[in-house]
């Protein structure tokens, strides 16, 4: 038997392959695992070379897979380059800013990210009027905290070549008042596209923030993220693959990264990334493209109209046309592309079904194609089953469903509600789940993650007993979900996900036994130990 590198003891060892937990060694040689099982041939594989760590009652698991990640705002958030703030108005929000401003000069970009309409209490949208006010010189970005909606204001608006006579990037909307003047809010694909202009910044400060950010996933157990792009339109998918390239090259990329680039019918980008990232710590793993917005500005799109409807009809809108939606699935599968596509809405996730069920009547099943759909927070009862068969992965992220409950509600109805976040309806009809955060909307904390779907509980145990708690899951299955699952999202479930001979040495160690422990242990749970790719990447002191 080869002698191990380095050897993990631990009485709570979680394979993945199954919900049992068992006590025994995984062993490591090279990058990649060389046995899983009990201790009884411990000393076979060790020699004066291997490296042993004895975690006594504190469990072993395979990494941490993040589903969904946007590694630019992430990391230029956590590097204190954009403000995340919070406020139940419009003038709190503005005040929220603050200080944060005297770090730039004049002409630069103040940006912040977090403020949220559902959760003020006077659910009006902002204008650049109450920004004007305290900053008429200045160029002020806020991003809505589902990243959808940007508000400007008047000097943004000039400095981004924004006038009453631009016309918006097709799936969005400039706002404008009755009299037909900017009101300072960007819809959709056009707040998205002024992002992805205003975020640029010089390679080196880039490169320290990705570095931060890079730390900030090992330390919570992350060894694999999927970064998705932020766009719908050619060549502004705000995915920095050069950054993570240099990282590499430096021997500073301690997480997996898996790239999924905008696909439009020009598929130049997808195809020469593919050519090029082929690693296994950095990869081209498939496409990103957007159905629909978010259920609180009512740009989801439902099959049937909002609760509270704005308008007769009111049932929000597709971001590109169905049919062009169509065609861009059937050139992904054409081309052997896996496509993941943001779908909120219940109308939206029933036509992404209908076009992943022509494609694959005319291009047959392709196994090593995993398609997902992204967010998945309303669904049909009968398109849970089809999810199933047609083998499309449900990426979702459980923080979401705590964020306004009350909001959900009101705009989607109670009976509605009780197919929001289905992650139990999914599981029992053998929908593969793959977890995430949608990152910097969530923060990257598999725990919370995990507490946030077997709970459905906010931090501060609210809703007592749970939102929808017929959908609650257990903490196996979520930690499936958040290791396994995610790994297929990315295309690479033969090789990452759970602990398996063969399987690439990613593993997470976390200092207790959350399976066989109340779910409330999960917030005072920490990460102990994070190997990835054979490496021990984080090591708690």
């Amino acid at each position: 038997m080869n002698k191990a590198d380095i050897i993990l003891k631990s009485n709570h060892i979680f394979t993945g392959t199954s919900k049992e937990v068992i006590e025994g060694i995984v062993a490591v040689k090279d990058n990649k695992i060389s046995y899983v099982g009990d201790a009884s041939c411990l000393d076979e594989l060790v020699d004066e070379y291997t490296k042993i760590y004895n975690y006594g009652d504190q469990i072993i698991i395979p990494g941490f897979q993040d589903a969904h990640v946007h590694g630019l705002m992430s990391a230029l958030i956590l590097d204190k380059k954009v403000l995340p703030i919070g406020g139940f108005s419009e003038q709190e929000c503005v005040d929220a800013i603050g200080d944060f401003a005297d770090r730039f000069g004049e002409d630069e970009w103040i940006v912040t990210s977090g403020w949220y309409l559902p959760i003020w209490e006077n659910k009006v949208l902002p204008t650049k009027d109450s920004l004007d006010a305290v900053y008429p010189d200045r160029p002020v970005a806020m991003m809505s905290g589902d990243g959808h909606t940007l508000w400007l204001n008047s000097r943004g608006l000039e400095k981004l070549g924004i006038t009453e006579d631009s016309i918006p990037p097709v799936g969005g909307k400039y706002g404008k008042d009755e009299q037909g003047h900017l009101t300072g809010i960007l819809f959709e694909t056009a707040g998205l596209s002024a992002s992805s202009n205003i975020l640029q910044s010089d390679e080196k400060s880039l490169f320290g923030a990705y570095k931060k950010f890079q730390e900030h996933l090992v330390q919570n157990g992350v060894t694999s993220i999927c970064d998705l792009s932020m766009m719908a339109m050619e060549g502004m998918d705000q995915l920095k693959d050069d950054i993570y390239q240099k990282l590499l090259d430096e021997n500073l990329l301690k997480a997996r990264v898996n790239m999924f680039p905008t696909i439009t019918k020009n598929l130049e980008r997808p195809l020469k990334m593919r050519e090029k990232y082929k690693g296994t710590m950095l990869k081209f793993g498939g496409t990103k493209q957007f159905f629909d917005g978010v259920s609180s500005t009512h740009t989801a799109y439902l099959s049937e109209p909002y609760s509270n409807a704005y308008f007769k009809g009111d049932n929000g809108r597709t971001t590109i046309d169905p049919k062009d939606m169509e065609d861009l699935i059937m050139s992904a599968v054409e081309n052997d592309m896996s496509i993941r596509i943001h779908t909120i809405g219940d109308g939206a996730i029933h036509l992404a079904l209908d076009s992943f069920e022509k494609a694959e009547k005319q291009y047959g099943r392709k196994p090593n194609l995993r398609h997902t759909l992204e967010h998945l927070e309303n669904i049909q009862k009968e398109d849970i089953k089809r999810l199933a068969d047609l083998h499309v992965i449900a990426s979702m992220q459980p923080g979401h469903c705590l964020i306004d409950p009350a909001g959900i509600e009101k705009d989607l109805g109670l009976e509605r509600s009780k197919l929001m976040w289905a992650f139990r309806d999914m599981i029992d009809s053998n929908v593969t789940l793959a977890f995430g955060t949608d990152s910097p909307i969530i923060d990257t904390i598999p725990l919370l993650t995990i507490y946030y779907a077997v709970t459905r509980e906010n931090v501060q145990g609210e809703p007592e007993g749970g939102w929808e708690p017929h959908q609650k899951i257990s903490v196996e299955e979520a930690l499936i979900a958040h290791t396994y699952g995610s790994a297929c999202a990315a295309g690479r479930g033969n090789e990452l996900g759970t602990l398996e001979k063969g399987k690439l040495a990613d593993i997470t160690v976390i200092d207790r036994d959350i399976v066989n422990l109340p779910p409330k242990e999960l917030l005072n749970a920490k990460i102990c130990f994070t190997m990835t790719n054979g490496k021990v990447v984080h090591k708690a002191e």
